[in-house]
């Protein structure tokens, strides 16, 4: 099974990359970020003429985090458990009802930014609520995952000019101390276990040139419980993407799970 996480930087503008990237790459399940949307202006039923499913948490103008499958999904739930009053749609979770079930959580992160400051504190806020409902995946003992844009640079192999980055929220130590607690819980970076390279990217920024330049960093993530790690296969970056016509700042990462 292959499943792919694509921060796609809103819907309306980058519908015919996604398309594109769809026919080209073929994965059976799909976790969107940033749809910018709500769930009803979402074009649902482009994406269920190519046999996905389609589950959506979508907001308008803001976030948004969808999941297309062409198995079915089940137990489907929106929103990070743990603050009742946060509205905005950043988590989505399912179970993809495949020959090995798998639970996926698409999440969209908090960028934070300014920090220090009330968003980078949301963003803390936010990565705690995380870290707990990480704990409980977990305990339950079976194949899941956490994917999709995680605005955070685990490392300084994860950007081309670490140094530029120092007080970024992405990069703070408070951001990468909790990065390191999910890890700590038990989950496996999905990219890492397979590729240690560097200049291995998934964001450029669409100022100063820095796709051109390959001033990129790391941080859209899969991260694989135990019994998830050991379905996986592969992992990589459709990197090349970031080259066509008005695409996103992102491009898609995605995982093969033997079935």
């Amino acid at each position: 099974m292959k499943i792919a996480s694509f921060n796609i930087n809103g819907i309306r503008a980058r519908l015919a990359c996604v398309l594109r990237w769809l026919e080209e790459c073929q994965p059976e399940t799909v976790l969107l970020q940033e749809i910018k949307c709500t769930d009803g202006n979402f074009p649902r039923g482009v994406f269920e003429e190519l046999g996905y499913q389609v589950e959506t948490h979508g907001q308008k103008s803001f976030n948004g985090v969808a999941i297309l499958s062409k198995f079915p999904l089940e137990f489907v739930t929106r929103g990070l458990p743990g603050d009742a009053s946060d509205v905005q749609a950043r988590w989505i979770e399912a179970v993809i009802s495949a020959p090995t079930p798998i639970r996926v959580c698409c999440l969209y992160l908090p960028n934070g930014n300014p920090a220090p400051g009330p968003k980078f504190e949301y963003k803390l806020a936010w990565m705690e609520r995380l870290h707990r409902r990480a704990a409980e995946l977990i305990a339950l003992e079976e194949p899941a995952l956490l994917a999709g844009d995680f605005n955070v640079i685990p490392q300084s192999e994860d950007a081309e000019t670490p140094e530029e980055w120092v007080t970024d929220a992405l990069f703070r130590h408070e951001t990468r101390q909790r990065w390191r607690q999910l890890l700590h819980v038990g989950f496996t970076d999905a990219l890492r276990a397979i590729n240690r390279q560097p200049s291995t990217y998934t964001f450029w920024d669409f100022q100063r040139g820095a796709w051109e330049r390959n001033d990129g960093i790391r941080i859209d993530h899969f991260l694989l419980t135990p019994q998830c790690a050991d379905l996986l296969m592969e992992c990589g970056i459709d990197q090349h993407i970031r080259g066509w016509e008005k695409p996103s700042d992102h491009v898609p990462i995605w995982v093969t799970l033997r079935d």
